[in-house]
């Protein structure tokens, strides 16, 4: 509860925040199940950028601003070149700063690269590669 109020927006693993339950569901990629509840009744997509927290879309500049133009999804080539945010940015003793500073910049431009290249075939393929991903870790 107030989780945004009590700490930062970018959650390493080692964030007191997360429950026992939290960890394992993020440790195995269950947390993002009930995304494809906001798929089905489409506020998402499977593919396309992941959504990104207010305060961090209030920062994009006007090129960036395209990526709000495609509807968010589960996985896109951040969520490929990044799975895991979490352990990236564990032990950061200010880790929206570490995420700014060391995450956004490739983040921000794999998802201008898919906003400008999107296709059926490269959702095809970035499916693929996430579920490969996935069962292959």
């Amino acid at each position: 509860m107030d989780a945004e109020r009590l700490g930062a927006s970018s959650t390493p693993d080692d964030d007191g925040r997360i429950t026992r339950i939290g960890w394992f569901l993020r440790r195995h990629k269950l947390d993002e199940l009930p995304q494809l509840i906001n798929v089905l009744v489409g506020d998402m997509s499977l593919v396309g950028p992941r959504p990104e927290v207010k305060k961090f879309t209030d920062l994009y500049m006007d090129e960036e601003t395209a990526i709000l133009t495609v509807r968010p999804g589960i996985t896109d080539w951040a969520s490929l070149w990044n799975s895991d945010e979490g352990t990236l940015l564990k032990g950061s003793r200010d880790p929206d700063r570490d995420y700014f500073e060391k995450i956004r910049p490739e983040k921000i431009r794999l998802q201008l690269k898919y906003v400008q290249d999107r296709s059926f075939r490269t959702d095809v393929k970035i499916l693929f590669l996430t579920l490969k991903k996935l069962f292959l870790k």
